[in-house]
């Protein structure tokens, strides 16, 4: 194999890793905690690509592209984070959206760094503005890829359980423990409502919200 496939090989294992996590850190109950985690394993993804490529790791040049480029994606997971404040089922349906959003920007970001490495790019001569519309079209692709991931039975919210325990030690606002008696007819009305909103901005599928909509009425 030659060392550019090999190079190539090496860093599609690095961001399908970094996507698992991503998407296991999306779970994490607490309102920016999730953003924090993410937002870290997306610098650790481009630092491990620095070394697959041989090119010299800037961490303040990182974080900032990293935050520039990712940007547009977390303004999309508002409504699936305030969804988590919704006690019971609310963190586990917040918690998909946001998991979905981070694995489809963790996949776009790995591959716009992977495409700039393989062209003899480096950190400081990254063009945020010429690769943003790459950035874009790959998050598109990476909503596929996202529900590749979620088709494999892992645990998510184990990972997120994981970072939790890995300094993200946070308590648990949002609550975890449904209680169908305490949450009210008005309250399921307003959940269903936010769960229409997430399916109507793609963050679940038609076949994901049938489920979530049946496990919300069912309590």
């Amino acid at each position: 194999m030659s060392v550019s496939k090999e190079r190539e090989k090496h860093a599609d294992s690095i961001i399908r890793n970094h996507i698992i996590w991503s998407m296991g850190a999306g779970f994490i109950p607490v309102l920016m905690a999730d953003v924090f985690a993410v937002s870290a394993l997306q610098l650790d993804m481009i630092r491990q690509l620095c070394k697959v490529y041989d090119v010299e790791f800037q961490e303040v040049q990182g974080k900032a592209i990293v935050t520039s480029m990712t940007s547009s994606a977390l303004a999309r997971v508002t409504a699936g984070r305030l969804v988590k404040l919704i006690p019971g089922i609310g963190s586990w349906i917040g918690g998909m959206a946001v998991s979905s959003f981070a694995g489809a920007s963790t996949y776009a970001l790995g591959e716009v760094f992977k495409k700039h490495f393989s062209s003899g790019g480096t950190i400081l001569d990254f063009d945020i503005d010429r690769l943003r519309k790459f950035y874009k079209e790959k998050f598109e692709k990476g909503k596929t890829v996202v529900k590749d991931v979620k088709k494999s039975d892992l645990d998510l919210e184990a990972e997120a359980r994981f970072f939790e325990a890995e300094g993200f030690d946070f308590d648990d606002e949002a609550g975890s423990t449904p209680d169908s008696k305490s949450t009210g007819s008005s309250n399921i009305v307003e959940q269903l409502k936010e769960l229409a909103l997430l399916k109507e901005q793609g963050a679940i599928t038609e076949e994901e919200f049938s489920v979530l909509k049946k496990k919300l009425i069912d309590g």
